[in-house]
């Protein structure tokens, strides 16, 4: 009997064994047929699954002989669900689809390349699409929001009264960072001041970001980085869209856009009107929103001549009159008090034309001429002047299968005559920059591509100079990137700087050009990009940047004994290094974004070491979204700032600002979108000062923090 049972138990064994089997599978991207990593496979009915490895393959071991279902998923692909029956009698072989929903591929044009933004070497941000949108409706006026929601970058206001803000990439003062229209350098030297303000985004495509040197691409001023602001082109259907917005300081945004293709004639028209009210929510006596009144008009043509053949010519144009200061002189009450005034003309013309002589090689002419008159008066001064600058550029790019040239040359001109000031320290200038370049792109292998490029520069004032860069991208899988790259950069000693626009430009003495030499630039950084998907609903995607620039022999604002202000250039340098780190978090109709920036920047004079002014070492971004996907989206969105040293020796605080934004739609063609900016009502004359001295004559503070308040704006939209 012993033996019987003993033989029984042996039998249900080997029929529990040989009933257990093995799935194995290799999946595969559909289109390139390359293996693919970290796919999920999951068995539903088992509550048993894996994932591919570097090689696709995947391998589930213990199922049970019958029938089962199959699920297998991946980030930014179509899932796939079969029916398999055990034993299976081969490994299967597995193709996934991308996914129809998935974004738009986005191409970058920084670069010139044309690459979307997965395969370029250079690190490229791009802001676009709904994240567009959704800082469009915070701030329809201008795109200060725009970018200081963004990690590793800071708008850093230079007036207490007028509102005038500049860009800062990684702590760096905004004179380090090049601001384009197109690829083109519309705001620069003179004309870089209220710039920011006045540039509404509602016909902008999408807003690229290249931190660190960029010198090389478009010649100097970029030792921070670039910011390209790429605007709206015709596409298939015409657009017809119109914002009506109103805030509770008593502003008012009203634009509309324009954009349609008759065959090989396009056009895009861009219109606004911006009008502010003086906004004291301090009472304190001064303007935190100055009061103003602006116009923009900005209409495109194109031309599409044959299959290979296009033209675009525009031209930009905006007026504004701005007056911050004393509230009582600003509504009539007094006939005397502090007042900050800013007249200002903008108008500027873009052309560019490409034709392409096959699929793989095209040749590109653009060009640009801008003028801006502007005029700023406080009490018992005016200063103002008249800048014409003009850019141009023609590039010719080949491309193959492995190996992609773009070869160019550059012009650059300026000059800026000073009508109103102190006639004895005249800061009118006029400089021309020819340059020439060369970039390649190499394919060197399926998983690394290499991109690097040299420009040569000569300065009408400062001579020659030879900038190489390179950046190199690894994608060992679909899940991972890796980015590093360098540079050198260079940046010509300018008078209009965040330091000179503090003080109106009075008491300015003028840059010797012949005793100054360019402040010069070597930079380098290194990100990693991470995709996972944790679960079928739940998925992460991360980055992380380091970063490090030195700038050598930077140029320094000092008062002298005279009681004016001379540039200097100190033996030493400045240095900022750190890091950004983003993820996103998305599950089901809620997104969680999260981002820090640690920048660390120090200044070395004389073998001493201090904190660079108005930088917050570390930064916070959190938004927190849910959306409906057409229908409606609601966000909590807070950001912290660290304390920040001060020009004056001391140390700001830390502070939070919070708010609420939504947008509901309505119909086909209607949207209403309401916004709770800054809920805390985090305001620098809340725990701080913003000025010393009496209200008629003040002596302003650095800006580190809010003025405005808490505001609420909303609107409505309208798309036919």
């Amino acid at each position: 009997m012993k033996h019987i049972v003993t033989v029984l138990l042996m039998l249900c064994l080997y029929g529990t064994a040989i009933s257990q089997n093995t799935f194995t599978a290799t999946i595969k991207d559909k289109d390139s047929k390359e293996a693919l990593f970290g796919v999920s496979v999951y068995f539903p009915q088992l509550e048993k699954g894996a994932s591919t490895d570097s090689m696709g393959k995947v391998s589930i071991d213990d199922i049970p002989s019958g029938i089962y279902t199959i699920l297998v998923t991946h980030l930014g692909y179509e899932s796939i669900e079969l029916q398999q029956s055990f034993p299976l009698g081969e490994e299967l072989i597995l193709l996934m689809e991308h996914g129809h929903e998935e974004m738009e591929e986005v191409l970058v044009t920084s670069t010139r390349s044309g690459r979307t933004i997965e395969d370029v070497p250079t690190r490229v941000e791009v802001i676009a699409g709904e994240e567009l949108a959704e800082k469009g409706n915070m701030k329809p006026g201008d795109i200060r929001m725009l970018l200081n929601e963004s990690t590793g970058i800071q708008t850093q206001q230079t007036s207490a009264t007028s509102y005038n803000s500049s860009i800062r990439i990684q702590g760096l003062d905004g004179k380090y960072t090049q601001l384009l229209r197109d690829g083109l350098p519309l705001y620069s030297g003179y004309s870089g001041g209220l710039s920011l303000m006045q540039i509404a985004p509602l016909d902008l495509k999408q807003v690229e970001v290249i931190k660190g040197a960029s010198s090389t691409l478009y010649g100097g001023g970029a030792i921070a980085g670039l910011v390209n602001l790429i605007s709206k082109t015709p596409g298939e259907d015409r657009e017809l869209n119109f914002m009506v917005n109103g805030t509770s300081a008593l502003g008012l945004d009203l634009s509309g856009f324009y954009s349609e293709r008759y065959g090989k004639i396009g056009t895009t028209v861009f219109a606004s009107y911006n009008k502010g009210t003086a906004y004291d929510p301090a009472g304190i006596g001064l303007t935190a929103i100055p009061e103003f009144e602006r116009y923009t008009i900005n209409p495109r043509m194109f031309w599409y001549l044959d299959e290979a053949t296009e033209i675009n010519l525009g031209f930009n144009f905006t007026t504004e009159n701005r007056l911050g200061g004393n509230m009582d002189y600003i509504e009539g009450k007094s006939s005397s008090g502090y007042f900050e005034s800013n007249e200002t003309d903008r108008l500027s013309t873009q052309f560019d034309a490409t034709h392409r002589f096959s699929d793989h090689s095209r040749i590109q002419v653009k060009n640009s001429i801008s003028f801006f008159d502007r005029s700023i008066a406080i009490p018992n001064y005016v200063f103002s002047g008249e800048q014409v600058s003009s850019f141009s550029e023609l590039n010719y790019v080949t491309f193959g299968e492995k190996m992609e040239w773009i070869v160019g040359g550059n012009l650059w001109t300026e000059k800026f005559d000073q009508r109103q000031g102190d006639p004895d320290n005249d800061l009118s200038f006029s400089n021309t920059t020819t340059g020439v370049f060369v970039q390649n792109t190499w394919n060197m292998a399926t998983q690394w591509t290499l991109e690097t490029g040299l420009r040569g520069d000569y300065q009408s004032q400062y001579g020659a100079y030879l900038l190489p860069r390179f950046s190199l991208l690894y994608e060992p899988n679909e899940r991972i990137t890796f980015r590093t790259g360098g540079g050198l950069g260079y940046k010509t000693p300018t008078q209009f700087t965040e330091d000179t626009e503090r003080l109106h430009f009075r008491n300015i003495l003028p840059i010797d050009f012949s005793a100054t030499r360019a402040e010069r630039s070597t930079g380098i950084n290194l990100d990693v990009n991470y995709k996972w998907l944790v679960t079928e609903e739940l998925s992460l995607s991360t980055n992380a940047l380091l970063f490090y620039t030195q700038i050598d022999d930077p140029m320094l604002l000092q008062a002298n004994s005279n009681g004016m202000y001379v540039f200097t250039q100190p033996n030493g340098y400045i240095n900022t290094q750190g890091l950004e780190a983003n993820m996103k978090w998305t599950y089901h109709d809620f997104k969680l974004f999260m981002g820090y920036t640690f920048a660390d920047v120090k200044e070395h004079y004389d073998s001493q070491e201090s904190e660079y002014p108005l930088v917050a070492k570390h930064r916070l971004n959190n938004v927190l979204m849910y959306e409906k996907h057409g229908n409606f989206w609601i966000g909590l969105e807070a950001y912290y700032f660290s304390p920040q040293k001060l020009s004056d020796g001391s140390t700001g605080k830390s502070y939070w600002i919070m708010g609420i934004m939504s947008e509901k739609k309505i119909g086909k063609y209607f949207s209403l979108f309401l916004n709770f900016e800054n809920m805390l009502d985090t305001r620098q004359t809340r725990f701080d000062t913003i000025y010393t001295g009496n209200i008629s004559d003040p002596q302003f503070r650095d800006i580190y923090a809010p003025v405005d308040g808490f505001v609420v704006n909303g609107g409505f939209k309208l798309s036919l």
